[in-house]
C-alpha cells in the first residue's frame, strides 16, 4: 500500500500526487481508522437555463412574490433544523439561515425578475455575483460565499418544488464522500449514520473539519479526485494520516479493528489532565450553549475554555434583552458549579454578521470591525453583555472569567477591564488572534488577568491564508514555526516580565495530541477543545513529562516548515501511532 510523507495531515499533496493508484491521499483533520462503503453527496441544484424568463403569463410581481416565499420557506427550514443542532452545527445553520433571506441577495434577484428573468434565473444569477464578492474579499468573508452558493440551490429546489440538496439517505451506515459539504449539511450529520467524512476540498479549518471534530468523526479533506468514486465502493479512512485506500486489504482490516480498541480506551477522561510526572495541565471545553455545556461536564471537561456567546445573537434583528441573556449564561454556569468558565463577548463580524451591529458593506470585514470593535460603532451592546453576565454570575457556583475577541493593543485590553470592572466582572482577560497581541502580551498582561490563544485566528492572519482554503492547507496549520513563535512569545510575556498570569489555548490547536504536548511545552497553561477531543489529548500528554515536552517544543520552533515541525514532534511520541492519532 502506498503510503503519505511524513507530512501527511499538514500539507495538502500536489494535485498530480493526489490519486496513486488506489490510495488518495489529503488532510487528515481527524483522527480515526475505519472501513465502510462509500455514498457521495447529491449532485448540485441543476442550473436554470442561461437567459431564462418568465413564463407566459407569469408577472414580475408574482415572481418576485414566489422567490420571497421561497426564501423564506428555506429560512424556516434551516432555522427549524438549527433547533435540533447544538454547538458550532448550531451556529453554522443559523448563520446560513440568515443568508437565505439576506436583503442584499433577494433585492439583486428581484432586480433581475424586474428586468424580465425568470425566479429561477434571477436567483442563479444573484447569488453567484454575491458568492463572487464575498469569495474577492477573502477571510472570513470568502467562507461565506459558500453559504450563499448553499442557499441558491436550496432556494431554486423550493421554487421547483423538489428536495433540497443534502445527506443522502441510506438505512445503512455510510461513508460520506463529495466535492465539500455546505455548512447547513455538515452541522447536521448523524453520526449514526455517518461514518466518517471524505471530501475533495476543503480546508483544516473549513466546516466539515469542525464539525467532524465536534462529531468524533473520521475525516479527510483536500483528498483530490475522491468525488470521482461511486456508490458503494468499499474504502479504508485514515483520519490521521490523511488516507483513503480503495478495497482495503488485510493490513487496513487490521487497522481498523485495531482503532475499535483504541477507541473504547480513549472513550472516557478521568478528569484530570496531567503529564506523566504529575503536571497538572487543566482540559477544558469550549462549547457553544447550556446543552454543549452539560455534555461536556459529562465527558469530564474540567470546566469551560471557551463559551462562545454569538448563539445568544444569531438569528436576530435586534439585540437580545439583558434578562434572555442572563437565562441563557446561566444554563452553562449551573453545568459547571465551582470551575472554571471562560465566557468570551460577542464576536460578531466577519462571517458572523449581525444587522443590529456589523456593516455588510465592509470591504474586507475580516480585517474590519468585529469582536471587541463592534464597541467602537455601537457602543452599548458589550456594555449591556458584560452585565448580563454579571447577573447570571449571581447565584451560581461557577468561576466565571471574561475575554474579549479580537483585541490589537494594550490600550483596548484596558478599555475592555474597565467595562469588567464597571459591571461588577473581576477577573477580566482577552484572546489573542491578532499577532500584534501576541507581539505585545506583556504590555496587553499589565491590564488584565489573564489571556486565551485563538489558533484559528492567530494562524490565519499570521499565514495570511484563507482557513477554507484547500489550496492553503499547507500554510493555514499552527504547526507553523511562525505560529509556534508567536505562541511562545505571548507566554514569555507572562513569564518573562514576572506577571505569572496563565496563557490558555482555545482553538482549533488544542485538539491535536501532539500539538498539545508542544503547546504545553511552550508554557501554556490550560488547553480548550471539543470534549469528543478530552481523552485523546489526556491519554497523550499522559506519556511525556514536562522536560520531554519542553524539548518537543523547542524541535518544534527549530524546524524549517510546519511539515517538518508535525513529523519531528510525531516520531517522538510512539503512542500516537499505538493509538491510531
Amino acid at each position: 500500500m502506498q503510503t503519505l510523507s511524513d507530512s501527511a495531515g499538514a500539507d495538502q499533496a500536489p494535485a498530480d500526487e493526489a490519486e496513486t493508484g488506489r490510495t488518495f491521499a489529503g488532510v487528515g483533520v481527524s483522527p480515526g481508522r475505519i472501513i465502510g462503503s462509500v455514498l457521495l453527496m447529491p449532485k448540485a441544484v441543476r442550473e436554470p437555463a442561461v437567459g431564462e424568463l418568465l413564463a407566459a403569463g407569469t408577472s414580475a410581481g408574482d415572481a418576485s412574490a414566489a422567490l420571497r416565499t421561497a426564501a423564506k420557506a428555506v429560512q424556516a427550514n434551516l432555522t427549524a433544523r438549527s433547533a435540533s443542532a447544538v454547538g458550532a452545527g448550531r451556529e453554522v445553520l443559523e448563520a446560513t439561515a440568515l443568508m437565505a433571506n439576506d436583503p442584499m441577495l433577494v433585492k439583486a434577484a428581484v432586480k433581475l425578475i424586474t428586468n424580465g428573468a425568470s425566479a429561477e434565473r434571477a436567483i442563479w444569477d444573484a447569488a453567484a455575483s454575491v458568492a463572487e464578492m464575498l469569495h474577492n474579499l477573502g477571510g472570513y468573508m470568502a467562507e461565506r460565499a459558500t453559504d450563499v452558493l448553499d442557499v441558491r440551490g436550496r432556494i431554486v429546489a423550493e421554487l421547483r418544488g423538489v428536495p433540497a440538496p443534502g445527506i443522502p439517505f441510506s438505512e445503512t451506515p455510510f461513508i460520506l464522500v463529495g466535492e465539500d459539504l455546505a455548512p447547513a449539511d455538515t452541522a447536521t450529520l448523524d453520526p449514526a449514520k455517518v461514518m466518517a467524512l471524505v471530501t475533495a476540498s476543503g480546508g483544516p479549518q473549513s466546516h466539515t473539519a469542525i464539525i467532524a471534530r465536534a462529531l468524533g468523526l473520521p475525516a479527510v479533506v483536500a483528498a483530490v479526485g475522491v468525488d470521482g468514486l461511486t456508490d458503494g465502493t468499499l474504502v479504508f479512512v485514515d483520519g490521521a494520516a490523511g488516507t483513503i485506500v480503495v478495497d482495503p486489504g488485510a493490513d487496513e482490516v487490521a487497522l481498523a479493528k485495531s482503532w475499535e480498541t483504541t477507541t473504547a480506551a480513549l472513550a472516557v477522561f478521568d478528569g484530570t489532565g496531567r503529564l506523566k510526572d504529575g503536571h497538572l495541565v487543566p482540559l477544558l471545553s469550549n462549547v457553544g450553549g447550556a446543552k454543549d455545556a452539560v455534555k461536556a461536564a459529562a465527558a469530564g471537561a474540567q470546566g469551560v475554555g471557551l463559551l462562545r456567546t454569538e448563539f445568544c445573537f444569531l438569528e436576530r434583528d435586534t439585540e437580545p434583552t439583558i434578562a434572555e441573556q442572563v437565562e441563557a449564561y446561566r444554563g452553562v454556569f449551573d453545568a459547571f458549579p465551582g470551575k472554571k468558565v471562560v465566557v468570551r463577548t460577542l464576536d460578531a463580524g466577519a462571517d458572523k454578521p449581525l444587522p443590529f451591529l456589523t456593516d455588510a458593506s465592509e470591504p474586507n470585514p475580516a480585517l474590519g470591525v468585529r469582536g471587541y470593535r463592534t464597541d467602537f460603532t455601537s457602543p452599548g451592546v458589550l456594555e449591556r453583555q458584560l452585565q448580563a453576565i454579571a447577573q447570571a454570575v449571581e447565584g451560581t457556583k461557577a468561576q466565571v472569567w471574561v475575554m474579549a475577541p479580537m483585541i490589537s493593543t494594550a490600550e483596548e485590553a484596558e478599555h475592555f477591564a474597565s467595562l469588567c470592572a464597571t459591571a461588577g466582572l473581576t477577573t477580566p482577560g482577552v484572546m489573542v488572534e491578532v499577532p500584534s497581541a501576541a507581539l505585545t502580551s506583556a504590555s496587553i498582561l499589565e491590564h488584565v488577568d489573564f489571556v486565551s490563544l485563538g489558533t484559528n485566528d492567530l494562524t490565519q492572519y499570521a499565514m495570511a491564508a484563507d482557513r477554507q482554503l484547500g489550496q492553503l492547507a499547507g500554510l493555514n496549520t499552527p504547526w507553523q514555526p511562525a505560529v509556534l513563535q508567536l505562541i511562545r512569545l505571548t507566554v514569555a510575556g507572562s513569564v518573562d516580565e514576572g506577571h505569572d498570569k496563565p496563557v490558555g489555548v482555545c482553538g482549533e490547536a488544542a485538539a491535536d495530541p501532539a500539538l498539545a504536548v508542544v503547546l504545553v511545552g511552550l508554557g501554556v497553561a490550560t488547553l480548550s477543545m471539543t470534549a469528543r477531543a478530552l481523552s485523546a489529548v489526556a491519554a497523550v500528554l499522559a506519556s511525556v513529562t514536562l522536560v520531554e515536552a519542553e524539548q518537543l517544543a523547542k524541535l518544534a520552533l527549530s524546524a524549517h516548515s510546519a511539515a517538518d515541525a508535525r513529523r519531528l514532534v510525531r516520531e517522538k511520541l510512539p503512542i500516537l501511532i499505538s493509538l491510531g492519532l
